[in-house]
């Protein structure tokens, strides 16, 4: 007797399991069978309602853009990155071998001028040092697999980039805010002018003896600061995208973010890495302002003469 009851249980589960299979596929699925070559075709094309589970984007059982962000996160933008990274300090480096720091014509007069108040160098470092922290730990999210893993070890590698992933993700709103403070507070000072016209047709007086005269923000300062604020805002905003995503974006808002994202910031570390050059090694007393918030008479005659008259006319008055 127990030899027909267990075959027939077996049919009866068999049965239930197909019964159930059937229900999981809509009535409107373009399909002839379950494991049929139309209902894979329609998986294929990503169309939502292929299972039962009712999260937001559940239904779709393939996400086709995957393909398309990994297409350009790994053939343009990764590798874009990298030359733009190398190039540029390779550039740079061969511009201080070959011409040096750009040193004051005069001596030091030894009289100093306020030039960055106590409330501009906390706010400017502060962004600094976060940039810099971003840098390398989107860097390392970005490169670090390609030779950071195998110089590491899995392990240690596992920690360190664990360790980016929590700095990038809770120090950036703070950077947000940090830059945000930094662009209300300068923008006065960042609008173009003809004398900025004039300063570029100069070459901004790195190469040769000129020295083109320049207000508070000489032309290349106002460039650094229109692109950190419009690509900043940028990637400020496509972080904040990535970082909460309890907010119920979709996968796709998700992948165009983290494309704006890693272009932006690409940009901006290159673009980093020329400011910082001209405000240390390449340029005589540069840093001593924004460490001290002063500057010697002698160097803002030489870079920022229009300011220096205004500063010295008040002065006098």
């Amino acid at each position: 007797m127990l030899r027909f009851i267990l075959p027939s249980r077996i049919v009866l589960l068999i049965a239930l399991l197909f019964s159930g299979f059937a229900q999981a596929v809509p009535s409107d699925a373009k399909v002839a069978g379950f494991a049929g070559t139309d209902y894979w075709q329609v998986v294929k094309e990503a169309e939502e309602g292929r299972t039962q589970v009712q999260a937001r984007e559940a239904g779709q059982l393939i996400n086709v853009k995957g393909e398309e962000w990994r297409h350009w996160r790994n053939q343009w933008v990764t590798p874009a990155g990298a030359y733009a990274i190398g190039g540029t300090l390779a550039v740079l480096a061969i511009f201080y071998l070959i011409i040096g720091q750009k040193k004051l014509d005069h001596p030091r007069s030894g009289q100093l001028i306020e030039r960055w108040k106590r409330l501009d160098r906390a706010n400017h470092w502060t962004v600094a040092i976060l940039f810099i922290i971003l840098a390398i730990s989107g860097l390392s999210i970005l490169y670090g697999k390609f030779f950071l893993r195998a110089a590491m070890g899995d392990s240690l590698w596992a920690s360190y980039i664990m360790l980016c992933k929590l700095a990038h993700n809770y120090l950036g709103p703070i950077f947000v805010i940090g830059l945000l403070f930094m662009i209300v507070r300068w923008i006065k000072h960042n609008f173009f002018n003809r004398t900025d016209l004039i300063w570029f047709l100069k070459g901004g007086g790195i190469i040769g003896k000129a020295h083109p005269s320049a207000g508070y923000m000489n032309g290349g300062e106002k460039v650094w600061f229109w692109l950190l604020t419009i690509v900043g805002i940028v990637v400020c905003g496509s972080g904040l995208v990535l970082d909460f995503q309890n907010f119920g974006q979709v996968r796709e808002t998700m992948q165009i973010a983290n494309l704006l994202h890693a272009a932006g910031s690409l940009i901006l570390i290159v673009g980093s890495f020329g400011h910082i050059y001209i405000g240390t090694v390449g340029t005589e007393g540069a840093l001593e302002g924004m460490k001290t918030g002063y500057v010697d008479e002698t160097w803002a005659k030489q870079h920022h003469d229009l300011w220096y008259e205004e500063v010295k006319g008040k002065q006098d008055s």
